[in-house]
């Protein structure tokens, strides 16, 4: 039996549902085995067990494919994740960072992409293994967080 690498995705206080239901579709599009959803970032299914059509509308669906969990803590699902043997790399720009076409996956991944205007805090960043960043040439310093995940998967994944 081939050996088969395990990747998963943490968004990190992700407000728009929009985003949410986008990172989503490109997470089943590059075959991430599992979302948490951390935070007050917002889940497929509503507190009332309905289904949310904001994430739907730009999900097409995939959140029906992609498995997903909901968590309240990033630090304790971080130390739970390293506990399994996860290499935990996040997706963010930082004095650490490397180029993401320079990452080297193992053969368990978590990546966690954060908030949309302030990104994933410092102390959280420091408990990384790597902190990964999209170069970028244009005035604009950032990409919205849901082309910054695909961009960064696809690179990352080979896809």
């Amino acid at each position: 039996m081939k050996n088969k690498k395990e990747n998963i995705l943490i968004l990190y206080n992700i407000r728009s549902t929009q985003n949410v239901g986008a990172i989503f579709r490109t997470a089943d599009a590059v075959g991430i085995n599992k979302i948490y959803l951390v935070g007050y970032t917002p889940a497929p299914i509503d507190r009332f067990g309905k289904k949310r059509s904001d994430i739907a509308k730009s999900a097409l669906g995939a959140e029906e494919f992609v498995s997903w969990e909901i968590k309240k803590g990033l630090p304790a699902l971080m130390r739970s994740l390293r506990r399994e043997k996860f290499q935990i790399i996040a997706i963010e720009q930082g004095k650490n960072s490397i180029n993401y076409k320079k990452v080297k996956i193992q053969n368990k991944n978590a990546f966690i992409v954060g908030e949309e205007v302030k990104g994933i805090p410092k102390n959280i960043l420091k408990k990384c293994d790597l902190i990964v960043e999209i170069p970028m040439r244009g005035k604009k310093e950032s990409l919205n967080v849901s082309v910054a995940t695909g961009v960064a998967l696809f690179g990352i994944l080979n896809i």
